[in-house]
């Protein structure tokens, strides 16, 4: 049997237990695809990753993200959390950015205000077709005009957001899961005041996750949306994760290179793993 430096992380949050967590393995390079998909199923949580030696020159590491089910190209609580291991196993960047090689390529990772960032990959979005937003105010149990605007979002995985009214509107869902089917369903809505100006939900129940605490794939590619479109500044705090329980913090920030998505990370659990 051999063993594995491994950690479990608490993503977007500064107090544990109150992100998102993700299982990192460290120096998984002799791991086959199949005992990832394994241990990833094990672990049942919405996502682990794998710590790999890069294949391209320009990367500092690179990482493999597994849901209990398959392989994603890539995802933004992995993205936070791998670096945050990677750094603290020793890791040492090349320059003042850090570079991801994933699924969809090389990702760009800063510390922007003190906490870890990463550069949305770009995204082709595109109209919400009225048949589907109809299964999604069904699968919502809202009527369909409570959607102000829409969107899929297109970057892996394949996001359609809704916006409604207000952050209360948000927390007040109570989905019909199965009705879900096919849709990864992100809804966002404005808070009014306090720290953070927008509140969001996201489901992926074909994933096998209900409803996901804090959603680093899902706010990137609103953010995209909605600076582009004036919906929303060109910075600002998410909060996520609140009707389960959570106090996720999304930061998002554009400057002229990126959109950042940026949050804090905190390690949960040090040990080895034996396989």
């Amino acid at each position: 049997m051999a063993q594995y430096a491994f950690h479990q992380v608490d993503v977007f949050t500064r107090t544990p237990l109150k992100g998102n967590p993700l299982a990192v393995v460290i120096g998984a390079d002799d791991f086959t695809t199949q005992q990832m998909a394994a241990f990833a199923n094990w672990t049942n949580l919405s996502e682990t990753t794998f710590l790999l030696k890069p294949t391209d020159p320009r990367a500092d590491y690179r990482v493999r993200i597994f849901t209990p089910r398959h392989e994603l190209p890539f995802a933004g609580h992995p993205t936070l959390g791998s670096c945050h291991v990677w750094l603290a196993s020793g890791g040492q960047p090349r320059s003042d950015r850090i570079v991801q090689e994933c699924g969809v390529g090389l990702v760009e990772l800063a510390r922007l205000d003190g906490r870890l960032a990463f550069a949305a990959p770009p995204a082709r979005r595109r109209a919400v077709e009225p048949e589907t937003l109809l299964k999604i105010a069904a699968s919502l149990r809202i009527a369909p005009g409570e959607i102000l605007q829409s969107q899929w979002l297109c970057d892996p995985p394949f996001w359609v957001a809704v916006m409604l009214r207000d952050a209360d509107a948000v927390l007040a869902l109570t989905p019909d899961f199965a009705a879900m089917e096919g849709l990864e369903i992100g809804v966002i809505g404005p808070h009014t005041a306090g720290e953070t100006q927008f509140e969001v939900r996201g489901f992926a129940p074909g994933e096998g996750i209900p409803e996901d605490p804090v959603t680093g794939s899902l706010n990137a590619g609103l953010a995209q949306w909605l600076i582009e479109a004036g919906l929303a500044p060109r910075r600002y705090v998410v909060s996520q994760g609140t009707a389960l329980g959570r106090a996720g913090r999304v930061h998002i920030s554009a400057d002229a290179d990126a959109i950042w998505i940026g949050g804090d990370v905190v390690t949960c659990i040090e040990g080895t793993l034996t396989l």
